[in-house]
């Protein structure tokens, strides 16, 4: 049986840069991620905490962090989340997300995700609603999304 995400995210944070090493495979298997240079901070199930420094790469025209790299921090931590907290038979995928922009995003912004009712097992496929804050250096809300996860079992390999 393949190990978990969290199970990888516990071995590899044992070690000195183990949260660095963590982030980056993390974008290997999901390339997309990658273009936000992100940090998992903290993976825990019904839980992930994700970081990205305020750069160019993420920047918009007038300066602020972009709201798509946001959507993108929060669609990560909010996958994360979920996927920590899922029984080894089921699967996730996003469905929909609503998103707020509360401020400007001055630098290096940080996502909580929790999702909102308990992940469980179940026969037929369901929705999850994901909870995402992302907050500034000063700990204020800057963005929140609310991501509609589609949790379904796993198909049975042949």
């Amino acid at each position: 049986m393949a190990a978990s995400i969290l199970d990888i995210h516990r071995r590899a944070t044992r070690w000195p840069c183990g949260g660095w090493l963590f982030s980056k495979l993390v974008c290997l298997k999901a390339p997309y991620f990658a273009s936000i240079s992100p940090r998992i901070e903290r993976l825990e199930p019904g839980r992930c905490e994700a970081s990205l420094r305020h750069r160019r790469r993420v920047t918009n025209h007038i300066g602020s962090v972009h709201a798509i790299a946001l959507c993108n921090l929060a669609e990560l931590a909010g996958g994360l989340a979920t996927d920590a907290s899922l029984p080894p038979s089921m699967r996730w995928i996003p469905k929909g997300m609503e998103v707020e922009y509360l401020k400007k995003a001055m630098g290096t912004m940080r996502a909580v995700a929790i999702p909102e009712a308990a992940v469980v097992e179940a026969a037929e496929g369901y929705a999850l609603p994901v909870a995402v804050t992302v907050t500034d250096p000063a700990g204020e809300a800057v963005f929140r999304a609310r991501i509609s996860m589609w949790v379904s079992p796993k198909r049975a390999r042949p």
